[in-house]
């Protein structure tokens, strides 16, 4: 293949004669003339300082050379080049410079501003295509312009269509009613026309009637000779069955067999046919036979004694049933009937059976609870509670005002008035009623020999204080009694009290509040208290037990009488008394013990102060009534309001308040120890703080079930936990130069893991298991968090019957107990949260002792924490994960 030079005459290097040629016309055919031209200086014009070489001009077909075309300037501007006056064009400098500012040199024509535009276009063009500065805004305008007319046009379109519709619609239906009225006109013109027909076709003489008449006789041998073509084999009957039109097709074709006229006249015929007396003859007769048949139906049967008197025989029957789409009735033969008598006679015995048990059954249910009456502590107490009211034998009723009928002053509308004077009085004691209360009182009574007497004073810092709560009975708390929240769905929002409240009403929240008050917390409570050990007993109450705010579901003072049985039931033992305001105004937590679960509103938030002095309020009532001489040996302990959430309020705000309230309390006549809350600041951080005032002491509270480096941590540690770490907290906060000064535990409990039931609120998971859900990833637990934090973490057992634990795991528990009572001792001391439960045996002290894991007396323990830690049990075979 040839290379492209030879392809490409133009490309293609001179030979020979072409080339001497070139040569001649270029001044270079002498070599000697060459050599004088360059002595002389002369060049050739390749040589000459800007020439460039001539390219071949254009030539018409003479050869002729033709015009050179007009030259435009590279600079002007298409405005330029269309304007009437074009300038002047200039040869285009080819050595034409700028200078560093990017400007042309002074031998440059200069470009206009539309010039400068437009090459700016076809540079971007060029660089990239069309780019988002394409149009102008003007351009942009007309575009959007167009394009809102288009979419006025077409909804414009679209409601001209849409009343096109409706009109057409209009017109059909009117077009239809009219024909509907046409049609109505007509069938009212054929109706009398058939009136006057009939009329007209009476009989005017008797003998007419009686020739009509004659007329329709039939003879018998016609009757038979109908009777006979009637079908009486199954062959027939489904002959004559198929021959009928079955569908709505079939129907609908038979009748439009016939046109309009044509069943306009057979009707003309039927009625020329008969008289009108006739007509209504004949509608008698198809009535009593329908009535007849009816008849029939309902007797079911046919044959024997029927046909005898008169009834129709067995194939008429059948025959007219085929034909009306029936069938055959049923015939029960006499071991049939004799059958079905039986089965009716069963069935009355057992219906009568179930209404007696139906009555049987309540009836003893209602006797074995009168039998327990308000002793039974175990399950929902509301349930079972049965009132006790023969104390009111004897008194009259009227005695009580109309007035206060109904009210809290009439004992005949308490649920229980069991332990109560129920003698009628209004007198008040700080704004709080006195009622219930007798009027003498003995105090000469020790709770056990490790105590001293109620009428002798307790050395408080040098005796421990060994007391329990009686929590979740004068307030609710879910996990304590969960059978009033386990009724409700997540929908229901039931969390709380104050929710439970809500969603009973105020008529059934009184009635299901009052039983409560009435059967979880009894007389036998305090004496099985004392009887445990104990010498204290903490009483945990909403601000409602005084008085509630605007719409508050809450249920205002039903509580305060059992609150004051209760006290008089300690002063009956010996028992000592804690007074904790569990839930203040506005909530000082947001936790569901503190009556309403959510929003802190307690010196905090739009009312935080307003429900602070509400507070202080509640507080002067209560104070001036304790301050009573009945109430000095008995109330020896007040506290302020339990778990202030400190570490979300403004910590000095709440000093500020507890002081304030210390004085008020003082300036009431309360000589008793005044408590108050830790608000889990760490006990070490209240050194300094409220430590100039007299008979004031640190509540803390301490749990291993919220705190997951606690939670997660091996039998034997957390045991030690509790041995030494504890110890040394109660030690370093007695000490007033590292903490507050007097410090005691007011609630702690044996539980190992937060499985139970409701513990982290209602419908909430566990942090043991790891379903710790609260909706904020920041302070949910997902992830198991018992020691070997792995899916075998299970609550299953820790909410097990007792009678299931191993030997091992009562065993820890009992130590872990102890430990806790022995470190909390190493300073005031401590009471245990709860008494009661419907079924947490790890929170009840009651079941702990039944179950054997708690020292049947609080102050007789035969186990202590050892002095070194190595010397703990092994606890061998104590499974981590329950």
């Amino acid at each position: 293949m040839g290379s492209d030079s030879d392809r490409d005459p133009s490309r293609r290097r001179p030979h020979g004669e072409e080339r001497r040629r070139r040569r001649e016309s270029h001044g270079d055919l002498d070599p000697e003339r060459r050599r004088r031209r360059e002595s002389r200086g002369e060049h050739t014009p390749y040589e000459h300082d800007n020439r460039r070489r001539k390219g071949h001009r254009a030539t018409d077909s003479q050869g002729d050379l033709l015009p050179r075309p007009p030259r435009q300037s590279r600079q002007q501007s298409d405005s330029e080049q269309h304007s009437p006056s074009p300038r002047k064009t200039r040869p285009a400098r080819r050595n034409s410079t700028t200078d560093g500012s990017g400007s042309r040199s002074r031998g440059s024509a200069q470009l206009s501003l539309d010039a400068i535009a437009k090459l700016d276009k076809v540079n971007a063009k060029k660089a990239g295509g069309w780019g988002q500065y394409d149009y102008d805004d003007e351009y942009l305008r007309e575009v959007r312009r167009k394009e809102k007319n288009l979419e006025k046009g077409r909804v414009k379109e679209e409601r001209a269509e849409k009343k096109k519709e409706k009109r057409e619609e209009e017109n059909h239906r009117r077009a239809n009613e009219s024909d509907a009225a046409i049609l109505e006109e007509k069938a009212r013109k054929r109706r009398e026309e058939r009136r006057k027909a009939r009329e007209s076709a009476k009989p005017k003489t008797d003998e007419e009637l009686e020739k009509r008449r004659g007329a329709r006789t039939r003879t018998d041998d016609e009757l038979e000779k109908r009777r006979s073509a009637r079908p009486r084999t199954d062959d027939e009957l489904e002959k004559r069955r198929s021959a009928r039109p079955r569908t709505d097709d079939e129907q609908e074709k038979k009748r439009s067999a016939h046109t309009e006229d044509e069943r306009e006249e057979r009707r003309l015929k039927y009625e020329a046919k008969y008289t009108p007396s006739e007509i209504d003859e004949k509608k008698e007769r198809r009535r009593q036979e329908k009535q007849r048949r009816m008849e029939q139906k309902k007797r079911r049967v046919i044959s024997g004694p029927l046909a005898e008197e008169g009834g129709v025989d067995d194939d008429e029957y059948q025959y007219m049933m085929e034909k009306r789409g029936g069938g055959a009735p049923t015939v029960y033969s006499s071991e049939q009937l004799a059958k079905r008598k039986k089965w009716k006679r069963i069935a009355i015995i057992v219906a009568s059976i179930l209404i007696l048990l139906a009555i049987i059954i309540p009836v003893a249910v209602m006797m074995s609870n009168k039998s327990n009456g308000g002793d039974n502590s175990s399950g929902n107490a509301a349930a079972g509670a049965s009132p006790k009211t023969s104390n009111l034998d004897g008194h009259d009723r009227n005695s009580v005002p109309k007035e206060d009928q109904g009210g809290i002053y009439d004992p005949w509308a308490w649920f229980d008035t069991d332990d109560f004077n129920v003698t009628y009085t209004k007198e008040t004691v700080g704004g709080l009623p006195i009622i219930g209360l007798n009027s003498t009182w003995e105090d000469d009574v020790q709770a056990n020999p490790k105590v001293p007497n109620l009428k002798d004073k307790f050395a408080y810092g040098k005796t421990p204080i060994r007391g329990v709560n009686v929590g979740g009975w004068l307030n609710l708390e879910p996990f304590i009694t969960p059978s009033f929240f386990e009724g409700f769905g997540s929908k229901d929002g039931v969390v709380d009290e104050w929710t439970l409240l809500t969603k009973l009403g105020p008529t059934k929240a009184r009635d299901t509040m009052e039983k409560h008050y009435s059967a979880f917390i009894t007389k036998k409570t305090f004496s099985d208290i004392r009887a445990a050990g104990m010498d204290h007993v903490r009483f945990p109450f909403g601000y409602w037990i005084v008085q509630t705010f605007g719409d508050e579901p809450y249920i205002p003072q039903i509580s305060w009488r059992y609150l004051l049985r209760g006290i008089e039931y300690c002063r009956q033992n010996g028992l000592r008394v804690n007074l904790d305001l569990h839930g203040a105004p506005g909530s000082q937590n947001g936790w569901n013990h503190s009556g309403r679960q959510g929003v802190i509103g307690w010196l905090n938030g739009t009312d935080g102060d307003l429900n602070a002095q509400r507070t202080l309020d509640i507080h002067h009532k209560l104070s001036v009534f304790f301050a009573q001489p009945r109430y000095k040996n008995l109330v020896t302990m007040y506290g302020l309001v339990n778990e202030p959430r400190n570490v979300e309020l403004d910590t000095q705000k709440v000093v500020a308040w507890t002081q304030k309230a210390i004085t008020q309390i003082r300036a009431d006549n309360i000589t008793a120890i005044i408590v108050f809350g830790d608000g889990f600041m760490g006990l070490d951080n209240w050194q300094g703080k409220l430590q100039n005032n007299e008979n004031l002491l640190l509540d803390v509270h301490q749990y291993v079930t919220f705190n997951i480096d606690q939670l997660s941590l091996k039998h034997r540690d957390k045991l030690n936990f509790a041995c030494e770490a504890w110890t040394q907290q109660s030690k370093r906060s007695m000490d007033k130069t590292t903490g507050f000064g007097p410090t005691m535990c007011g609630e702690w409990s044996q539980a190992d893991t937060d499985c139970t039931t409701f513990i982290n609120n209602v419908a909430t998971g566990t942090r043991w298991e790891g379903t710790f859900n609260t909706g904020n990833l920041s302070t949910s637990v997902l992830v198991p968090q018992c020691p070997l934090k792995s899916n075998q973490c299970s609550c299953s057992k820790a909410n097990g019957d007792p009678s299931g634990y191993s030997e091992q795991y009562k065993k820890w528990l009992y130590q872990f107990a102890i430990a806790q009572m022995d470190s909390f001792e190493a300073g005031w001391g401590w009471f245990y949260w709860t008494w009661e439960t419907e079924r947490a045996t790890q929170w009840s002290y009651r079941r702990g002792i039944e179950a054997g894991i708690l020292p049947k007396k609080a102050y007789d323990r035969d186990w202590k924490c050892p002095k070194e830690g190595k010397d703990l049990d092994m606890f061998t075979g104590l499974e981590e994960y329950y």
